[in-house]
């Protein structure tokens, strides 16, 4: 069960399940031919049963959690410092920290104990000996490689749009950097691109790309329901690590927001803990796009056991992180959205706890969670991102690195409902309802 609470506080999570949901139904295409398998995201990379994630954890792990946590353990050579001579960041953040304290302490107690009375966060769980997988990704590399390539014409408005596989199971021809590209079968689909295998989820739209090519998905003909980004925001153990390419906050305003974003689209931004980042993204980033603010929730990480994978009082690394959710209130915008005409309050300071995975920049889904927020006809983008949803619109320069199968295990099954390659049409409109596992019959979003 993917959600395994639902209370007035908030959500407690299984990711793992949250991401199997989109593979019931896989067909792996090689060399023309198709099969049908079974796929599943690795339970090593869920199995995080310790606090601190244990010191035998890869420092690949969660952003280099497990360097940082045995630097922590080693006696200090330094002097400490007096609380007095605390930077005005770390001022700022133990008098948030203060605040939110109870909500964090008391919310997580109670949904942990209501998961573990059906069985979840008990600390049972089957032992993987198996090593994460540690997949190379070299995709915002090839961004920048692919910035050397043309543009398509705004006025070639057909061939923005390209489906994932061709009638004969080919993916040769896909041009990932410059075109939108859509799997629109009701299937998941394993398949080879740039030379390496990929598992798409079913009614997948995506585009591999960097701000300088973010053109072909302002032009998709779109107006989403609900935008979910998780921006590379900038701090000093990403620059250590060099894991990815971080972005200055200014940075963000240049997203085409107005252009992607329904009258009352629902806007869910990822912050990191640092105060500084808050503050733009209430008082200057949602303000810049016309967007309100509504509220403020947490993303609390837990073992297997329900305990916090970092003290809560830890001054090194809180185990929870922040999401500011707005509504884009611009007048100009006259198109209707799905939700406009029944739209539910967003409540402040709800929880959502769940297992992090091990491998780093990894967000749980929040398809389950904000589906009464949006409507069950929602059409849904996510920005930054670094995987794939069912029914979703994905973008970013990573945008299929959990997507690699070297983060799946795949089973050979029969398929008693097999599927024609007849039924596989390049000209077949793609159908986008992103919750379209408990809301049947959904219309499709207007192109």
């Amino acid at each position: 069960m993917a959600v395994v609470v639902r209370s007035g506080q908030g959500w407690v999570l299984d990711a793992r399940s949250l991401i199997d949901q989109g593979y019931s139904r896989c067909i792996q295409w090689r060399n023309g031919e198709k099969s049908h398998v079974k796929c599943c995201f690795k339970r090593q990379c869920f199995q995080i049963s310790k606090s601190y994630y244990g010191v035998n954890v890869g420092a690949a792990v969660d952003g280099g959690n497990t360097e940082m946590l045995q630097n922590i353990n080693k006696p200090s050579k330094k002097r400490k410092r007096k609380h007095s001579e605390l930077n005005q960041g770390e001022i700022d953040s133990q008098v948030f920290h203060d605040k939110i304290r109870s909500v964090i302490l008391e919310g997580t107690e109670s949904l942990v104990d209501s998961a573990r009375s059906q069985g979840y966060l008990t600390g049972a769980t089957d032992a993987v000996t198996e090593p994460l997988p540690l997949q190379e990704c070299s995709l915002a590399a090839l961004c920048e490689m692919a910035k050397e390539l043309p543009l398509v014409d705004d006025e070639e408005q057909e061939e923005r749009v390209q489906p994932l596989v061709a009638e004969d199971g080919c993916t040769s021809h896909v041009d990932l950097f410059s075109r939108v590209t859509e799997n629109r079968a009701d299937w998941a689909t394993v398949v080879t691109l740039m030379g390496e295998e990929y598992v798409i989820p079913p009614h997948t739209a995506f585009l591999l790309s960097d701000f300088t090519q973010i053109q072909p998905l302002a032009h998709y003909g779109i107006k989403f329901d609900l935008i979910v980004m998780d921006p590379p925001w900038e701090n000093k153990s990403v620059k250590r690590s060099r894991r990815y390419s971080s972005l200055p906050s200014s940075q963000l305003k240049r997203l085409p927001i107005p252009l992607l974003a329904s009258t009352n689209c629902l806007v869910v931004t990822w912050v990191t803990n640092r105060p500084s980042h808050l503050r733009f993204v209430r008082d200057e980033l949602y303000p810049h796009w016309g967007i309100e603010v509504l509220a403020e929730w947490f993303w609390v990480k837990v073992t297997t056991s329900g305990q916090f994978v970092f003290p809560l009082d830890s001054p090194h690394k809180k185990p929870y992180e922040v999401l500011v959710l707005g509504r884009y209130r611009s007048s100009a915008d006259t198109t209707t959205s799905s939700s406009e005409a029944s739209e539910v309050p967003v409540e402040d300071g709800r929880l959502i706890v769940s297992v992090p995975s091990a491998l780093h920049s990894q967000k749980p889904s929040l398809s389950e969670v904000l589906k009464p927020y949006v409507g069950a006809e929602a059409s849904c983008l996510e920005l930054f991102a670094r995987s794939l949803q069912q029914g979703w619109t994905s973008w970013g320069n990573e945008v299929l690195k959990f997507q690699h199968s070297s983060y799946f295990t795949f089973t050979p099954t029969d398929d008693p409902a097999d599927v024609s390659k007849d039924e596989v049409c390049a000209d077949k409109p793609l159908v986008t309802p992103a919750f379209n596992n408990s809301f049947e019959g959904s219309s499709p979003p207007h192109h």
